[in-house]
């Protein structure tokens, strides 16, 4: 059962050392684009989106997520760590298997259900291709992240998802490559949340990745979350995405585990109820 308490968390720096990473960005310059130009730029990326994700069905890649939470003194006070072999079949279902996952330590939250769908789709993904339809998107203006020009989006969904509908959705912001139009940073959280289950933000940097893909390299969350109850939960995540390599058809064994359909991959501490 979920419960509340209060926890404080120290906000720590990670420095981001991978080659070819998106790394912080500036200050976001307005650009004056007309609409049929923003609605054109918006089915590029959204196209190039849907490929890059099928691209993704060809590779095997390693992901290592942890969460945390931290006292009033700066000492973690609780770590849930989940190491996974992860891959996409050609339909887009996700299959995990799980390396390593000691017994979670945390006492102020739980990972949710919610939590683990979020950990493998809206945190690293941001848009799900088949979802694009359902969101509004507000054209910012030009940002530049090391060498790259980018286009900068507010995203956010048309109409709320109903929280028992097990639709998880977006809201943020998106960066996007100026040349090849594709996502290459995104910025936000997945909703809907409910009043003892809240997500934080986070943000997620992709690489490229053989030249042609931009898949998700790493992802963090420094927040607070706020509960309807008035208590205050802070939270810390880190996720790493590596070895990306080809050969998804060569390596699917029989205890890999398909975690597409039900809620699987995912941080954002929810309370405990006691």
């Amino acid at each position: 059962m979920l419960m509340i308490r209060k926890v404080t968390l120290i906000f720590a720096l990670f420095l981001l050392s991978t080659a070819g990473v998106v790394g912080q960005g500036s200050t976001v310059t307005a650009v004056s684009l007309s609409k049929p130009e923003i609605d054109a730029m918006v089915a590029k990326f959204t196209a190039n989106e849907a490929s890059f994700r099928q691209a993704l069905t060809d590779y095997v890649f390693n992901r290592y997520a942890t969460i945390s939470t931290v006292g009033l003194g700066g000492q973690t006070t609780g770590v849930y760590r989940r190491d996974s072999f992860m891959t996409f079949t050609s339909d887009g279902k996700r299959f995990e298997k799980i390396t390593f996952s000691p017994m979670s330590t945390l006492t102020e939250i739980s990972i949710t259900p919610e939590d683990l769908e979020d950990l493998g789709g809206v945190n690293p993904f941001a848009l799900e291709p088949r979802n694009t339809s359902q969101y509004n998107f507000n054209y910012l203006g030009k940002e530049k992240i090391d060498e790259l020009n980018l286009h900068v989006f507010e995203v956010s969904p048309k109409v709320m998802p109903n929280p028992k509908s097990g639709i998880r959705l977006f809201t943020g912001r998106i960066w996007v490559d100026d040349e090849d139009l594709m996502i290459v940073k995104s910025k936000g959280k997945a909703v809907p949340e409910t009043k003892d289950n809240k997500f934080p933000v986070v943000e997620t940097w992709r690489e490229n990745v053989d030249g042609k893909y931009w898949f998700p390299s790493f992802a963090s969350a420094d927040d607070q979350l706020v509960f309807d109850s008035g208590q205050v939960v802070r939270m810390r995540m880190r996720v790493k995405y590596a070895d990306y390599k080809m050969g998804r058809t060569d390596v699917i064994v029989g205890d890999a585990e398909d975690v597409s359909d039900r809620p699987q991959p995912a941080p954002s501490p929810t309370p405990k109820k006691p």
